[in-house]
């Protein structure tokens, strides 16, 4: 078996990674580069092979840097199934044509202000390009194996993280690779923790945050007292966030702050369409998470959801203390840029980001003390305070990672690391290295691994 990394390479972002054997192709993600603009730049450039001569694709989870280029290679010619878990595929539903709403929507922006260097500014794919990949999804379920060309097998663990994430372990003649994906947390408020990792040959694991450790303590104490202090100067709190899963632990988060009297009882405003629809997904997949039933009841009626661009501009115009909740997460899109241009301004508000943020987003140079950002081809002062809940992360942090790849039945021949900044994924490098005593690397963007 051959391997080559195509993505989340000295990176956070742009998951992918190609199996070759037996003559076939087997993409494990097929994410989307955020943050810099010479990896977003990726996502506009040739694929490194003929997406018509890939046999399948098997996703993680639904998150866009792991699933955002899928309508791209449907577009420009795979014809391939694209295997994923049932609540991966309910996600997706939503999260692809999303991002193609998106994509056109910014295009027809920049057209109409005029800030796109190009003319005419052109989306990277289309709402009709995202519905296509669709077509494309088969649920498969955890746990049990299914084949693909080439004599390889996959099989899904649960992964945490996001409802419907997995590690996935790929098994040929030719060896075993395990993918972990983005692995969550054991004590997470929305999902159950990930399961033990199988023995493989090759284990290619995430390090978004390798070189640190998530607060102790209870993130619920850090969002009480960020509401509470923001309330008292009569300010808005505006929260980007992740619409799966980030979103969902945060109106849970809330609705438990109110009842026991922890915070004002402010109005909360959920202005992300898609995020309302996720929480339905989640309500629909009661397996896959450990919410109680007045957790699922908070989630339905914690926040006044708002659906349409009147609704949300009636927010903007609003006055005294509130929560505004709005993807994304990273601020590099969506509705939370225009709620952006009019609270960051503004010293008594906070901006109040609910987990990490990639290096070139918006929400990296204001965590970094950026005096302004430039949104929809302007700079907005940025007087706000500016916070970040490491807390609430759906990520596991350095130790997690350890302890979860420590219990592998046996050693790995090799452990590569992706998804993480450089100095993020050396440092767990190192840890690996001295504490499990494995061989382990950072591998680059379009390098080869032969089992």
């Amino acid at each position: 078996m051959q391997l080559t990394f195509l993505g989340a390479t000295g990176t956070v972002t742009g998951s992918k990674y190609l199996i070759e054997h037996g003559g076939a192709r087997v993409l494990v993600d097929s994410g989307l580069f955020q943050g810099l603009k010479q990896l977003r730049l990726l996502n506009r450039a040739k694929f490194v092979v003929p997406p018509s001569s890939i046999d399948a694709v098997v996703l993680t989870h639904a998150h866009i840097d792991h699933t955002g280029y899928l309508p791209v290679l449907v577009r420009d010619g795979f014809r391939g199934m694209v295997y994923c878990t049932a609540s991966t595929l309910d996600l997706c539903r939503i999260l692809l044509p999303d991002s193609g709403y998106l994509q056109e929507e910014e295009a027809r922006y920049a057209n109409r202000k005029g800030f796109s260097r190009h003319h005419p500014a052109l989306p990277l794919y289309t709402l009709v390009d995202a519905q296509r990949a669709l077509e494309h999804l088969m649920p498969m379920a955890f746990d049990r194996n299914f084949d693909l060309p080439g004599d390889i097998t996959i099989r899904f663990g649960r992964a945490g993280h996001i409802l419907g994430a997995a590690f996935v372990l790929a098994t040929s003649a030719g060896g075993s690779i395990l993918f972990s994906g983005d692995l969550g947390r054991p004590g997470d408020v929305l999902l159950q923790p990930p399961a033990d990792p199988p023995a493989a040959d090759v284990v290619v694991l995430e390090s978004t945050y390798g070189d640190r450790r998530h607060p102790a303590g209870d993130p619920a104490d850090a969002v009480a007292e960020v509401v509470t202090r923001t309330a008292s100067r009569g300010g808005v709190v505006l929260i980007p966030s992740f619409a799966v899963g980030r979103t969902q632990t945060l109106l849970v988060c809330l609705a438990r702050l109110r009842a026991s009297n922890r915070i004002p009882p402010l109005p909360v405003f959920l202005d992300s369409p898609m995020a309302s629809d996720a929480t339905d997904v989640f309500i629909a997949h009661p397996a896959d998470h450990r919410l109680t039933p007045e957790d699922v009841a908070a989630l339905r009626n914690v926040a006044v959801v708002t659906h349409t661009v009147e609704e949300s501009k009636a927010i903007d115009a609003r006055r005294g203390p509130m929560i505004v909740i709005s993807a994304s997460g990273m601020a590099t899109g969506g509705r939370v840029l225009h709620h952006l241009k009019v609270f960051a301004p503004h010293h008594r508000n906070t901006i109040l980001f609910s987990g990490y943020q990639a290096a070139g987003t918006r929400g990296a140079s204001m965590l970094a003390g950026a005096e302004t950002v430039k949104i929809h081809g302007g700079q907005v002062p940025v007087r706000a305070e500016v916070r970040v809940l490491d807390g609430l992360s759906a990520h596991a942090d350095a130790d997690e990672l350890i302890g979860w790849i420590g219990r592998m039945p046996a050693a790995p021949h090799h452990v590569y690391l992706t998804h993480g900044e450089p100095t993020a994924a050396d440092a767990l490098r190192r840890r690996i290295h001295d504490e499990l005593g494995w061989t382990c690397d950072v591998p680059a963007f379009r390098d080869i691994a032969h089992l």
